[in-house]
């Protein structure tokens, strides 16, 4: 069994296990490669997922896959946890 990859986490700020492989091609999968853990891709898939719903993205439109993947780069290397403007958690009462 191998020693799991590590590296420090941009996300979380300390030294975890990183992805096996990069998430997608290009320099932006690179990037998340050599500087995410898979923790904070886990934690990632989540937001994926509200960003997701929120918006009714299809994932086969090309025009979903540039927001998701400018919402990663934002997640990762931006202002992060940002959600979804006009997101409120479910159950939660808007005033």
């Amino acid at each position: 069994m191998s020693t799991p990859r590590m590296v420090k986490c941009v996300k979380l700020g300390r030294e975890l296990p990183g992805l096996p492989r990069p998430p997608y091609p290009g320099e932006l999968g690179k990037r998340i490669y050599e500087n995410v853990s898979q923790q904070a891709w886990n934690m990632w898939m989540d937001q994926a997922l509200l960003i997701i719903n929120h918006y009714g993205l299809s994932m086969v439109d090309p025009r979903a896959t540039e927001v998701m993947m400018q919402q990663a780069e934002l997640f990762f290397f931006g202002e992060s946890d940002a959600k979804p403007e006009g997101w409120t958690p479910e159950g939660a009462v808007e005033e």
